[in-house]
């Protein structure tokens, strides 16, 4: 059990607790599903002692709980004519408030525990969006890093083949993740399209020719930088001026940097697996447009960023280490974009000694439990994923509205209601904080008003 690493305060309700330690023991070695629970259940302490209801209807329980998960072997051929097996999933976590949303992450790091965590979060951050979308996530341990377009094409088609009895628009409507981009997309929709004879919005991040949004590849890194500029309001400030850290290279790091520089601030780190890169003057639309042609076209290296820009600094990574440079720059505000628990509690320690005002978590889960605390404690401005990220999601959905009515909004149109609801996000989160006697702390506002609509919804539909 958990509890002595959370994040948000001493577990003061004994069902609480009783439910933790049924779900470490349910589901063992699940160390990522047992901490995005634990980081929950921790801010609903606050919750179930005024509505004993919930203990009743056993809601706890009935949460923690996969409506159901679908794992399924994806047999492909690679161009070398070698038969490859991987291993496929979709958890499908919660339907109360809407049909299943959520990625699709195709990474060798993919695990039953990582999806079931995802998918947790997931619940949350779609209610928290205003939309009526349930939680889910899926995908596979194939990895289409190196991979020609032939071979990604096979394995989605494959995936697809099974993946397409337990989706819907009605039902389940994936999105991209990691790994999951464009190309991918294209590939599993065209699968879908064939095989089910309707062309019709049953996944999201389509191209914007047949059927997709647009704002929907910049939605989560501009909503983060949204997140931050409204938390920032709170103590009368704004981004502009302010130095920012930023990890990982793909869309949710591309597009936070794009939008940091249209509000003034100065991003200077983005990462990969292999090393970051630091460069003291900032990104500018020239330096971003060449990491998007290096990530996105030609699919290389952020090391490769140092040999065309030659004062930026590159650092190689190593796993071995406690603690990653990157976040010992001197900075205001850290926007980490890349995976789950990419911050410890050394790196936590870093980001307040070297003068971090804001972290933003483009990423789901990127700090560890230990690291929130420290943030925390230390009076920072912590938007937990649920919140922060949301915005991704959230164009998803606002995407499925335009599927539905077979229209197409404006870019203009589709920024202006993400920043609504990115507003409405940090207006809820906040005010629920204040509601439970723990004002300024987003992580109890953000699980505590993502929870209530939920549960609410599953109280009024009986047991099911």
């Amino acid at each position: 059990m958990l509890v002595s690493r959370s994040a948000s305060g001493p577990l003061t309700s004994t069902y609480v607790r009783d439910v933790l330690d049924q779900v470490c023991a349910k589901n063992p070695q699940e160390m990522e599903f047992h901490q995005a629970v634990e980081e929950v259940l921790q801010s609903l302490s606050l919750v179930v002692d005024r509505r004993p209801e919930y203990r009743r209807a056993r809601l706890l329980e009935r949460l923690v709980e996969p409506e159901r998960v679908v794992m399924f072997r994806v047999v492909w051929q690679d161009d070398t004519g070698a038969i490859q097996i991987n291993r496929g999933y979709r958890v499908q976590m919660n339907s109360a408030i809407g049909p299943y949303k959520g990625g699709l992450r195709f990474h060798p790091s993919v695990t039953l525990s990582v999806l079931k965590f995802l998918a947790f979060e997931q619940v949350f951050k779609n209610s928290l969006t205003t939309l009526a979308m349930g939680g889910g996530k899926g995908g596979s341990d194939f990895d289409p890093k190196g991979r020609s377009d032939e071979e990604v094409m096979r394995f989605c088609q494959s995936f697809m083949t099974e993946l397409r009895r337990h989706i819907g628009p009605d039902t389940d409507v994936p999105a991209g993740d990691i790994g999951v981009g464009s190309r991918e997309i294209g590939y599993l929709f065209g699968q879908y399209k064939r095989l089910n004879n309707e062309f019709t919005g049953v996944l999201t991040g389509k191209g914007l020719h047949w059927g997709g949004s647009l704002i929907r590849p910049e939605a989560t890194g501009y909503g983060a930088v949204y997140f931050a500029a409204e938390m920032l309001a709170t103590r009368h400030e704004t981004l502009e001026g302010k130095t920012c850290l930023v990890s990982g290279s793909g869309n949710v790091a591309q597009y936070t940097i794009e939008k940091l520089i249209e509000l003034g601030a100065r991003a200077v780190t983005v990462s990969d697996s292999d090393g970051y890169i630091y460069d003291e003057a900032g990104f500018d639309r020239e330096k971003l447009d060449f990491l998007m042609e290096l990530k996105n076209v030609r699919r290389g290296r952020v090391r490769e960023y140092a040999d065309r820009f030659k004062k930026a600094v590159y650092t190689a990574l190593d796993a071995r280490e406690s603690f990653n440079p990157l976040w010992a720059h001197r900075a205001d505000c850290a926007f980490p974009s890349a995976t789950e628990n990419e911050i410890n509690e050394r790196d936590a320690m870093n980001l307040v000694a070297n003068g971090v005002q804001v972290v933003a978590e483009g990423a789901n889960m990127p700090c560890t439990p230990d690291a929130v605390q420290v943030l925390i404690d230390a009076g920072v401005l912590y938007a937990p994923g649920k919140a922060a990220n949301a915005g991704g999601v959230a164009t998803s959905g606002l995407e499925m509205a335009q599927n539905c009515s077979r229209l197409s909004w404006s870019r203009e149109e589709v920024d202006r209601r993400l920043q609504g609801i990115m507003r409405a996000i940090h207006r809820a989160c906040r005010e629920t904080a204040e509601e439970y006697g723990v004002p300024g702390n987003y992580v109890h506002g953000a699980n505590i008003a993502g929870f209530l609509k939920v549960a609410d919804a599953m109280m009024e539909q009986g047991l099911v």
